[in-house]
C-alpha cells in the first residue's frame, strides 16, 4: 500500500483512538450507566394496588460509577433523593468487581491516548523501535478492546446477577421493601461497547495498511526453512 495511503488510515486510527477517550472520559464522569424504575413493593401490597393503581407506587432510579438519584413512590408523591458509591454503598455492593471496573474504565482511557498517540506518531514520523512500529499499534488497540469488553462483562454481572439496582433502592429503608420494576444500560454503557469496538476496527485497519499479525509467519519464511531443512 502507498505510504500516503497508509498515513490516511493511521491517521484515521488515531482520531478514533482519541475520540475513544474522550467518550470513555465522558463516561466515567456520568451517572448515565443504568436507568430503571423500582417498585414500593410494601405499599403496593398494603394497598392490593393493581393495574393503573401500581404506577403511584413505582419510581425512578439512575446511576453511574460514583454516583445517582432515585425517586421513591410509596402512594404519597414522588421522594427524590441522591447517593454516592464511595463511601455511602461500599458495605451494600460487590466492592471489588466496582472499584475494578473503574479501574479498567480508566485503563481503557489511557490505553486509548496512547494509541492515539503512536498512531499519529506512525502516520507523521519513521518507527524506529518495535513498541513504536505495527506489533505496538497492535499491542495498545488489543489491550484498549480487552479493558472494555472487561468493563462490559463486570459491570453487567454487578448489575444484573448481584442485583445494585435492588440494593441500591432499598438502601437505608427500613420499613418498605422495594423491587426492581425495569431497568436498562443507558448512554455511558453502550459508549464503551462502541469504543472496544472501534479498536477492535483499528486493529483491522493496521491489517489493511499491509502490516501482519504479530507472531504470524509469511509462507515465504515457511518455504525457505522447509528447503534448507530438506539439505540436511
Amino acid at each position: 500500500m502507498p505510504a500516503q495511503q497508509k498515513k490516511i488510515l493511521f491517521c484515521a486510527a488515531g482520531v478514533l483512538s482519541f475520540a475513544c477517550a474522550l467518550g470513555t472520559a465522558a463516561a466515567i464522569g456520568t451517572q448515565l450507566w443504568v436507568k430503571g424504575t423500582i417498585l414500593c413493593k410494601t405499599g403496593a401490597l398494603l394497598v392490593n394496588a393493581t393495574g393503573q393503581e401500581l404506577e403511584k407506587f413505582i419510581g425512578k432510579i439512575q446511576y453511574g460509577l460514583f454516583y445517582g438519584e432515585r425517586v421513591r413512590q410509596c402512594g404519597l408523591g414522588g421522594r427524590p433523593s441522591q447517593f454516592s458509591f464511595f463511601p455511602d454503598l461500599l458495605k451494600i455492593i460487590p466492592a471489588s468487581i466496582h472499584v475494578s471496573v473503574i479501574l479498567f474504565c480508566t485503563a481503557l482511557l489511557v490505553f486509548a491516548l496512547v494509541g492515539a498517540g503512536f498512531f499519529m506518531f506512525n502516520a507523521f514520523g519513521s518507527p524506529y523501535e518495535t513498541l513504536h512500529g505495527p506489533v505496538g499499534l497492535y499491542l495498545w488497540s488489543f489491550i484498549a478492546c480487552s479493558c472494555g469488553c472487561l468493563i462490559m462483562i463486570l459491570f453487567s454481572s454487578e448489575v444484573k446477577i448481584h442485583h445494585l439496582s435492588e440494593k441500591i433502592a432499598n438502601f437505608k429503608e427500613g420499613s418498605f421493601t422495594f423491587k426492581t420494576h425495569s431497568e436498562q444500560f443507558a448512554n455511558s454503557f453502550w459508549i464503551i461497547l462502541v469504543c472496544s469496538l472501534v479498536h477492535f476496527l483499528n486493529a483491522l485497519l493496521i491489517r489493511v495498511a499491509g502490516f501482519e499479525f504479530p507472531f504470524s509467519k509469511s509462507k515465504d519464511s515457511a518455504t525457505t526453512t522447509g528447503a534448507v531443512d530438506l539439505m540436511y
